[in-house]
């Protein structure tokens, strides 16, 4: 696995979070893997493999609720939207990663400390 797709998949979940409250709708799956593609220029490839087992298992957390939309019938889809636990979280996890890639970027000499 290249460092990319690690660094991809190890922020997948704050990824996903940060959409969710920009968007300030719910959206579905493959809608969420198709805007992160458009927000990082093509530079990331979200694939449906990483993309739903994360979003199930953040609605196990009870970071996302779900609700299927659509008529019987026809194209059904899950609709994933925040819940409170999911914004507290966000907010942790943003805190985290400034903090991680100020002292990473600090032991790479990519910037000084602030």
């Amino acid at each position: 696995m290249t460092l990319q797709e690690q660094m991809r998949k190890g922020t997948t979940t704050v990824i996903i979070l940060n959409l969710l409250v920009d968007s300030e709708r719910p959206m579905y799956g493959y809608e969420i893997i198709k805007e992160l593609e458009i927000r990082s220029r093509g530079y990331f490839q979200f694939k449906e493999g990483l993309i739903y087992p994360r979003l199930h298992e953040m609605e196990r957390r009870g970071l996302l609720r779900a609700e299927w939309r659509g008529q019987e019938g026809s194209r059904r889809r899950k609709f994933y939207s925040l819940t409170d636990r999911g914004r507290r979280q966000l907010e942790k996890d943003l805190q985290d990663w400034q903090s991680f890639a100020e002292h990473v970027n600090l032991l790479l000499g990519v910037e000084a400390a602030s």
